[in-house]
Order: structure tokens, then sequence, then C-alpha cells
């Protein structure tokens, strides 16, 4: 029984002897560090049910603690707050329990149920880039979290490998891929480009086209009068003649730019632009009919669909080893859509869904909160909705033990999510009430943005190296590396990048927004990755040097009393445990990230001022076994975060 739990059932038998009232909840909360204690009980939410001062009420809880508990030792009263402190042997009896158990803190199932995990989830028209780092190394995380916390899980992502985003590329490569002698089209392997990264430049290549092509039709007189003619649009008054409601028209030498504000012409291009892309552009026509070719079946274009994801893939997989992340299970929105489509019209029967008078299918979720949300286009083809519908669907076919999924997705998409669960439910699927939408914010860089269209998107791979190459320059600097090999070297210069990188975006609460600076997060001081994987490296120095005497020592050390810096490390590896369960309650690495400073923080406070390595053959044992049991909680907690420790820097 932990501590909680004994203190629990003490605290609930001196309620009921000294005030004669049954209680069945009681909150704690770890000691201020200003205070003696090592557990605090909050006076303050017994005065529901106990009338009185919270001060007299806590001295004889506390009297009665002392008196009726071998492990309570002493007791402090602050205001309403009455600071409990356990004998050492209960420190030392924990401590000696975990140092024999190599998965410390890690939970096996108890049951076949099963969490499955979503994340990453990119669209095979682009490489995976900053965002997508902080989608993976979250879901991936949360993922192991859950495992550790003692529940079976099941990676997953969905590619998004249709939609007129890909035809976008595919269009590109087709009109604008220069050829060989003979005819034949550049490929990744002719220029010597990942497959992902070459397929996105054809991605920016279109948008750069499209952007051309539409410049030149604005500036035209066709097209002045159809971006002025809507009534409808916020600017229609400064053109519509208010006698005869005819339009205004533009004399040859103006432009409409300079009759507009900044603010208002940025607004009602860009929603004009869309409806030129679809009702007007070649090029937004001829992507158009792609797509619709695609969904037909039509070979050629599926022939080329094949040809060009695969190239994605195969640059995919060569990032995701990079960066340490893996799936159990992969699902294709050019498959699961068709199961979406099928529900739709099984919800079409029971009223779930309805159908408009231009034969778009939507569902009304008004008397939900919600707005009316469209699942089906007018002309049949598919949106997100139905894809996310089936794909939803099909997972539980096919894991009939998952009893709930996360997904990990940007904020912004935080109402799409309430509404796909919301639909789900409407559709009679119980599971659905175990959904979870795990909404992380955006990664921002010191130099702005980043917009995909634009190509001005960090590369994962670039950032990845980046990394690489900062931590190559810091470590030269410091110049700690003699007798390393040039691959020993290169090895730890990404150990050092990566767990940089991870470690800085998962140190943050899933749900704020990063600024993310490469070089702060590669400091060998503070809350950082490297520091963590230093004292990690520390404590490896210290064992090797001390091998032959620990070897020869072993047993559990004698030693009855421990030094406030020992217990203090002591009462961090106990929390070890609750980190994880509330690290997979919450979805949230951060709280594994911040346990692990803090328990180093503790280790580097006693290191500082006890000697390990001290002539007393007991506490030096003790010391030697605190030192191993924190670096091997370090290494347990930084697996959960997928990243690696080195033996050495």
């Amino acid at each position: 029984m932990n501590i909680k739990d004994l203190l629990h059932n003490a605290i609930v038998k001196s309620v009921k002897q000294l005030f004669d009232t049954d209680i069945d909840t009681t909150d704690f909360q770890a000691t201020r560090k200003e205070f003696e204690g090592d557990i605090t009980f909050v006076v303050f939410s017994l005065l529901r049910h106990v009338k009185g001062n919270p001060v007299q009420i806590g001295t004889q809880i506390g009297d009665y603690l002392v008196e009726n508990i071998d492990l309570v030792t002493n007791f402090n009263v602050v205001k309403g707050f009455l600071n409990i402190s356990i004998n050492n042997s209960y420190h030392l009896d924990n401590f000696y329990t975990a140092l024999s158990d190599a998965d410390f803190g890690f939970k096996k199932p108890e049951t076949d149920a099963a969490t499955m995990v979503e994340y990453s989830s990119p669209n095979t028209n682009k490489p995976l880039h900053l965002g997508h780092v902080r989608n993976n190394l979250l879901g991936y995380s949360v993922a192991e979290i859950i495992k550790a916390a003692g529940k079976k899980v099941i990676k997953t992502q969905i590619i998004n490998d249709r939609g007129i985003h890909i035809c976008k590329s595919m269009l590109a490569w087709e009109r604008f891929a220069p050829k060989d002698e003979n005819e034949y089209r550049e490929t990744p392997e002719s220029t010597g480009l990942k497959g992902d990264k070459f397929v996105g430049n054809y991605y920016v290549r279109f948008e750069m086209e499209f952007q051309k092509e539409f410049d030149e039709w604005l500036k035209s007189n066709e097209g002045k009068k159809e971006f002025l003619k809507d009534k409808n649009t916020p600017l229609a008054d400064k053109f519509n003649d208010e006698n005869n409601g005819e339009i205004y028209i533009l004399k040859p030498e103006e432009n409409i730019e300079d009759l507009f504000s900044f603010s208002e012409l940025k607004l009602f291009k860009h929603n004009f632009k869309n409806e030129y892309f679809t009702k007007i552009s070649d090029l937004g026509n001829k992507a158009q009919q792609m797509l619709q070719k695609w969904e037909a079946g039509d070979e050629d274009v599926v022939k080329l669909w094949s040809k060009m994801n695969q190239w994605v893939y195969d640059g995919f997989a060569i990032t995701y080893k990079e960066m340490g992340v893996d799936f159990d299970a992969l699902y294709y929105e050019s498959k699961t859509y068709l199961l979406g489509k099928e529900f739709i019209a099984e919800g079409l029967k029971t009223e779930v869904f309805y159908k408009k008078e231009d034969g778009s299918v939507w569902c009304d979720l008004t008397s939900d909160g919600l707005d009316e949300k469209i699942v089906l286009r007018s002309d049949g083809t598919a949106v997100y909705m139905t894809q996310d519908i089936g794909t939803a669907i099909q997972r539980s076919k096919d894991y009939t033990n998952v009893n709930s999924m996360v997904y990990t997705v940007g904020n912004e998409q935080d109402y799409h999510f309430k509404v796909l669960f919301f639909i789900l439910k409407k559709l009679g699927f119980e599971w659905a009430k175990n959904m979870f939408h795990l909404s992380y914010g955006m990664v921002d860089l010191p130099e702005g943005k980043m917009k995909s269209r634009e190509g001005t998107v960090v590369d994962a791979d670039d950032l990845m190296q980046e990394m690489t190459n900062t931590a190559r320059e810091i470590s030269q600097e410091k110049g700690k590396l003699e007798g390393y090999s040039n691959e020993e070297k290169e090895n730890l210069y990404k150990i050092i990048g990566k767990g940089a990188l991870k470690y800085y975006i998962l140190k943050v609460d899933p749900k704020k927004r990063i600024l993310f600076d490469p070089k702060e997060s590669i400091d060998f001081n503070g809350n950082t990755g490297p520091f963590i994987q230093y004292t990690y490296a520390r404590i490896q120095s210290i064992l090797r040097k001390a091998e032959f005497s620990l070897g020869s020592e072993g047993g559990k050390s004698n030693v009855t009393e421990v030094h406030n810096k020992e217990k203090a490390v002591l009462k961090q590896l106990a929390e070890f445990p609750d980190a994880i369960q509330l690290a997979a309650k919450n979805y949230s690495p951060a709280i594994i990230a911040n346990y692990t400073y803090d328990l180093v923080k503790s280790y580097n406070s006693f290191y500082q001022e006890l000697y390990v390595m001290c002539d007393d053959l007991e506490q030096r044992k003790f010391r030697l076994q605190l030192s191993k049991k924190v670096a091997d909680t370090i290494k347990l907690a930084f697996e959960l975060l997928g990243i690696e420790v080195p033996s050495r820097m």
C-alpha cells in the first residue's frame, strides 16, 4: 500500500473518531520545499464536513497520526495544510523495492482492451515539416506512455493519399517536369532527391503557376469585372451603383489593388481566388478533372497516382526512421473514404443525414450546439469528414478490442473532431464516446509562420540535420570528446541533437503554442534534453569507476539514516509511477519531461553536496545504488519520450 492510501485510511478513521464524521475522500499534495514534511494533507477540504479552525483540526489529526501510524514521525500545520513527515524506513523500503524492478513505474495490461493512437497522418503531396515533427513526437510519446500505464496500444496513421492537393502535384509533374533525351520526365532517382521532397517541389510549382495565372487574369478586363460583380461581398457597395445596381467598370489604367484597403483586399481575394480555381482557372479545371478521373478509376490517372505516392512513401520511411517513430497499422484515405460513403448512404435512410437540392449531403448538428456539416459534395465526391467516418469504422472492425481512440491533430481542427465524434455517436457506435482529440498548438520559428504552398515550410529532415550540426558545433566548442572515433562522435551529435529537439517540443503542454529555437534547445544547462542527457552520462561515468567496488559489495545497504539531499532524491524517484499514470490520463508527455528534469535537479543537488565515493562502505554502496536508480529512471522516462541517452558525453 502506498503512503497516500495508508494516510487516507488513517485520516478517515481519525475524522470519525475525533469528530464523529464520515468522509470518503482526502486531498493530498507534495509538501512545499520551504516547509518540513514529505506529504501534505489539505485540511481545508474537510471544512465542509467538520466545522472549526483548520489549524486546530490539522493539529488534532496530526497528533492522531503520530500516535497511531508508525511511519509518521512528526507533523506541522501551516494555516490549512498539515505537513506530515514520514519515517526514513518507508522511503528506504520503497527504494530497495524499486531498485530490483527493471521496469519500475511500468504496469502490465490487465485486460485485452486497447487504445488506438493516431498520429502523423501526412498528405502525399509534400514532405514532413516542423508541424509534423511535433505531431509525430507527441503521438508516439503518448502511445508509449499509455502502454507504460498498463493498457494495450495500437499506433496508427491515416495517410491522406487522395484529393485535389494530390492531383495538383500530379498535374504539375506532367506539365512542367523536364524530360531527358529519351523523353522521360525527371524522377527522384534521376535527380537524387528523396521522393517526398521531389513531389513536394511539384506541389509548390503548381501553386506558383496557378498564382501567376490568377494574377494575369485579374489584371484583364474580364477579371476585373468578374472580381467586382458579386453584390454580397463587403466590397460591393464601393462598386455597385445605388440607383440601378450596375457595376462600376474600372478604366484600363485603374488597378484593383489601388482601390482597396490591404485588409479587405486580402479577405476578398482569398475567397475570390478559391472561386476562380473552381470555376475559371485552366489549371484548376484540369486538377479537378484529374480528381474525378481518379475517383472513376481511370487507368492512366491511377497509375500515375500510384507511382508518385510510392515516391512519397519511400521518402516518409526514411524520415520516420530518423525521427525514431513507428506504426502498428496503416490506413489510406483512398480506401477508407469508400466505407464512409457507404455509411453516409445508410445514414440517409435513418435520417442521420439529409440531402440538399443540389445533391450535397449534410448532417444537422444544430440541436447539439454545432452547425450543419457537409459529408458529401453535390457531385458525389468525398470530403475529409467522409474519410474520417470511414476510417474510424474500419478501425473498429479491424481491432475489435479497441475501446478508445486518440487523434493527434493540431488545434485548428478542434471543430472538425467535435463534429466527427457527434456523427459517429448518431450512427450508433458505442465506442464513439471514448474518442479523444489530442489537440496541440502550432510550432512557430523566430522567422515566422510556415506556408506549404509557398514552399516556406521547415523540412523535417533538414531540421533534424540542423540539430545534429548545432550539437556538433557546441560539443566541439566544449572539447570533451577526446578518445572518441569520428563515428562515435557523429553518433553522439545525432543523439544530442535529436534529444534536444524532442525534449524541447515535448516538455511543453500539448495545448500550448511553441516558439522553437534550435540553439536554445541545445543548451547544456537548464530544462533541456542535453542537460538531462549529460547527467545520465555523468552517472554512468561514476558507475564505471566504481564498478569493481559496487560489484563486490552488492546487496542491500545497511544505511538507516539519510541526508535531506538523499531523501529528496528518494521521494522524487517514488513519484515516477504516479507521473506515468498522470501523463497517460492527461495525454501529456510534458508531465514525464518535467518530472525527469525535477529528478535530475534533485540528483545534481545531492551530487554537489555529498561525495558519492565516500569512505564509509555502506554509505558509498547506498549512494552508488541511488545514482544507478536515478540513471535507470532517466533512461526509462526518456524512452517514453522517444529520446536516447548516451553513456558518455
